[in-house]
């Protein structure tokens, strides 16, 4: 229950940081957006189209912690919880598009660089870097950013935007003081190259827990030997760790115990396993237990074929 509660409250906490930088990202995205368009910049534009995506990813964060803390149902029985992983995989997707789109937009201008107003450009970069910066902070202080996927996306997004800020620094201080024109694709190529990673990566992370992959945080061997080793336990099979969402770890196995056990004394054994693996991040857990005379595969991990039939 405590689990719970610490659960509840650092989304509430997040929720709070997530909202402030949505607000904040929204209104000066727009201001870099004009500022690209007026001073001719495809480095402010890449960067403008960074954080329109890192505005559609806060408000999808916003929504997604909005549609977790909806109670679950007959339908949904673990609720809406692994919206916000749909979320970071949309929000991957978003980022990876984007810099496919500005590669392709950087090599038209290097065969053709266009004039830039490189002081607007200057201006507004800097003003774009103080923004980045200010948000992060607010983010680090206040946000679950190394645990929760949906926090670490946004503020990966807003990272890799601070570094794009500054590209498009050196870029316009570069076409100032040497005429350089080709400096602006190239900083918007290097915030491509920002965008496509920070992409790729939350995509991947998504991805992994979609295709219900054993969590990062969860060491296998170790969940294996605290069941294995805790005294009534004479083996285990049908084994499955997983997340329902960031911060949410699941375990379900089959355990095979002394066909002697009391229900109070397996009560005890699962209360003992329950608490030893609360500190492996496991916070759900489902024992099956049976008798050795029950048939089944001796494999720890589920060696389940899944038949297909065809309904005609």
């Amino acid at each position: 229950m405590g689990n719970d509660h610490g659960h509840f409250e650092s989304h509430g906490a997040n929720k709070k940081v997530l909202l402030l930088s949505f607000i904040v990202i929204t209104l000066y995205m727009i201001v870099e957006a004009i500022g690209g368009f007026l001073t001719n910049s495809l480095a402010l534009l890449a960067d403008a189209g960074h954080m329109l995506s890192d505005a559609i990813s806060l408000g999808i964060a916003l929504l997604a912690f909005t549609f977790g803390e909806k109670a679950a149902n007959y339908s949904k029985t673990y609720g809406y919880k692994r919206f916000e992983i749909l979320a970071a995989v949309l929000n991957g997707l978003t980022l990876v598009i984007i810099a496919i789109y500005i590669f392709y937009e950087a090599i038209q201008r290097f065969q053709y660089p266009p004039e830039v107003a490189s002081r607007g450009m200057l201006i507004i970069a800097t003003i774009g870097l103080f923004v980045n910066i200010f948000v992060a902070w607010i983010m680090m202080r206040g946000g679950d950013v190394e645990e929760n996927l949906n926090m670490r996306g946004a503020y990966l997004h807003v990272i890799s935007d601070m570094f794009g800020s500054i590209g498009a620094i050196i870029a316009a201080m570069l076409i100032l003081f040497f005429g350089w024109s080709w400096a602006d694709p190239l900083a918007s190529v290097a915030v491509a190259v920002l965008v496509l990673r920070s992409g790729y990566s939350v995509l991947k992370s998504g991805i992994h827990v979609l295709m219900e992959g054993t969590p990062q945080n969860v060491d296998m061997s170790n969940v294996i030997k605290i069941i294995q080793n805790t005294q009534g336990i004479e083996n285990i099979h049908d084994l499955h760790v997983w997340a329902i969402t960031s911060g949410f770890n699941a375990l379900s196995c089959h355990a095979v115990v002394d066909d002697q056990l009391s229900i109070a004394e397996s009560e005890r054994l699962l209360k003992q396993i329950e608490q030893n693996l609360e500190h492996q991040n496991i916070h759900h857990m489902t024992i099956q237990l049976e008798t050795s005379s029950h048939q089944h595969n001796n494999s720890i991990l589920c060696e389940m074929k899944v038949e297909r039939f065809i309904h005609r």
